[in-house]
């Protein structure tokens, strides 16, 4: 079994999304499940969840990592973009979160991923700057475009909740074609002139 929830089809631009939280009845993780729901073709998205299966990152087992690593690793390496949801504890990124990030940092399938950040909570700006600083450093290709924060507070905090409300759904679509968009004109192949 693996830790996804959703195969990604081979014709369709693949966005693996990361909830940053273990919590079963986490919003960041509905929102994603959500985003899945609503993901506009040709785009697909899978929501990983084996962030809590990743061992404390050790430097010392980069050589050989884990299994549940080598699965994240390739896991982000196969997709088209990376879509995280987050919450924030503290002011900070969460730690499984973060420890995430770190068995990515010398991954070189993940230098120059389009990723997609989305803040679940207007008031949560201190965990959303430090990740997009913390992306920044690992020469990630953050999309400020197809970035969101939603209120997804109050009633908003099931998937099923997130899908149903019309006007918080039509502005998941909007950032979901805007990531299509950006990822389609990077598939097109430059052109060339003959010299």
């Amino acid at each position: 079994m693996t830790a996804f929830e959703r195969p990604f089809p081979s014709a369709y631009l693949n966005v693996l999304a990361i909830p940053g939280s273990l919590r079963a009845a986490s919003i960041n993780a509905a929102f994603c499940r959500a985003a899945s729901r609503l993901a506009p073709a040709p785009l697909t998205i899978s929501v990983f969840a084996g962030l809590g299966a990743l061992p404390l990152f050790n430097a010392d087992l980069e050589a050989d990592p884990p299994r549940a690593v080598r699965e994240f690793r390739d896991a982000v390496g196969d997709a088209s973009a990376v879509l995280i949801a987050g919450p924030e504890y503290a002011h900070g990124i969460s730690g499984v979160l973060k420890n995430a990030l770190d068995w990515l940092v010398s991954f070189e399938g993940f230098i120059d991923k389009p990723v997609v950040l989305v803040n679940a909570s207007p008031r949560a700006h201190h965990a959303y700057e430090a990740l997009r600083e913390v992306l920044k450093t690992m020469s990630a290709d953050i999309l400020s475009d197809a970035c969101m924060t939603l209120p997804l507070l109050g009633g908003r905090v099931t998937e099923e909740a997130i899908v149903s409300d019309a006007e918080l759904a039509a502005r998941i679509r909007e950032g979901l074609r805007s990531l299509a968009r950006e990822l389609g004109a990077r598939s097109r192949p430059n052109p060339s002139f003959p010299l």
